[in-house]
């Protein structure tokens, strides 16, 4: 069968799912009490936005929550208000956003780039343990595209040699790990509201910890150096303003009550495309496209992409736009932190990262909205697959 990219039929012509959802009634209904309130901000207290953080906390099994502009500056904040500034650093995974380096450069510290494990590209342990110097003052797991890190290996890790742990938790909204909710299993935990998330308000952030004296001075960092029931005017130390506005948590709140149903939803598409995938033909032992496997200690993925590694022989380019011809568009997936020149002109310092390497050259995500479909229109990825790999070059 000809390819789209070559003048033949598509295999879908139909639209994916959009993204962000519609706006459901509960949504409607608080956005429209905030506009009539005409308290958008967030300065007064007791608003929407402290709500937000209050669900969060406990959705996170843990007793504080601060809500702020941007998850970048949720990761600055936790960083400063564990006590990281400059002179220190700050371990990073590889394979992840930029962001996750920018916030720590934003500290004041250094961001170190360490690698990923090869199967399921979250941080490696071995790797933090060989990156950890006497100036290593946290360490940063990501839970990638909604799978948690392993967490027990780092957290005994950071333990032993007295390190903070920041979970970024930007795509893993609702993930568990070992039955615990990701974001309160280390020092601190950040969540993205980004117009791409799981939860969205087109941008914002959330910080979560388990400790009353992080939260304190996390919460000053967010508001201006204040102390949490302290004067107005008064500013003990330095703070930025950082927080997010009610019309957004407004957007966000009633989310919560749809988002394990979402999960589920998005669950059962990637069950569905895995099977489809695994009846792909092969060429020899090896299958042509395979999901990234849950880190150890999964037992909630939150979906938020779904990775897939492609075999090596394919060039990824060419997959990708006969792909996206198809009426399956693919993405790329994050070049390694390292390659990033910005960053280490910076001042970054980047380890050996092999797997991470490895992984942006073979591996490519499913994209959120698109796992919002009916899972029988899984079968649709599965047949641009076999037609493109049927007719892929090999790689140069």
């Amino acid at each position: 069968m000809t390819l789209a990219l070559h003048g033949g039929p598509p295999v879908r012509t139909a639209p994916w799912p959009s993204w962000p959802p519609p706006l459901d009634d509960a949504q409607r209904a608080l956005v429209g009490k905030v506009l009539d309130s005409g308290r958008w901000g967030a300065t007064q207290g007791g608003g929407v936005a402290d709500d937000l953080a209050a669900a969060f906390a406990r959705r996170s099994a843990v007793p504080y929550g601060v809500a702020v502009g941007n998850a970048t500056l949720g990761l600055f904040a936790a960083l400063r208000g564990l006590g990281v500034g400059p002179g220190d650093e700050v371990i990073v995974p590889a394979y992840t956003f930029v962001a996750s380096a920018t916030s720590v450069l934003l500290a004041g510290a250094v961001p170190v780039i360490a690698d990923v494990d090869p199967a399921d590209l979250h941080l490696s342990p071995d790797a933090v343990r060989a990156a950890v110097t006497d100036r290593t003052a946290a360490v940063m797991p990501v839970h990638l595209a909604g799978s948690p890190a392993d967490m027990d290996p780092l957290n005994a890790l950071a333990a032993r040699h007295g390190l903070a742990v920041v979970e970024d938790a930007a795509q893993a909204h609702g993930a568990e790990y070992r039955g615990r909710p990701v974001g309160g299993l280390g020092h601190a935990g950040v969540y993205s509201f980004q117009a791409s998330k799981a939860m969205t308000a087109g941008e914002g952030g959330l910080i979560v910890c388990p400790d009353e004296a992080a939260y304190e001075a996390i919460w000053s960092v967010c508001n201006l150096g204040r102390r949490p029931g302290g004067q107005w005017y008064g500013h003990p130390s330095v703070g930025w303003n950082l927080r997010l506005t009610d019309l957004q948590a407004a957007l966000l709140l009633p989310w919560l009550d749809r988002l394990d149903d979402e999960i589920a939803r998005r669950d059962a598409f990637c069950a569905a495309l895995e099977r489809e995938l695994d009846r792909l033909p092969a060429d020899g032992p090896a299958r042509p496209v395979t999901v990234a496997p849950r880190p150890p200690g999964t037992t909630r993925d939150s979906r938020h992409l779904l990775m897939l590694r492609v075999d090596a022989s394919v060039e990824r380019d060419f997959l990708l736009a006969a792909m996206a011809a198809e009426g399956v568009p693919l993405d790329a997936g994050y070049p390694p932190l390292g390659t990033m020149d910005a960053l280490t002109r910076a001042g970054a310092r980047a380890e050996p990262c092999p797997a991470a390497t490895a992984a942006a050259g073979n591996v490519v995500w499913v994209r959120q909205a698109m796992l919002m479909d009916d899972p029988a229109r899984a079968a649709d990825v599965a047949e641009a697959f076999a037609k493109v790999l049927a007719d892929s070059p090999p790689r140069p």
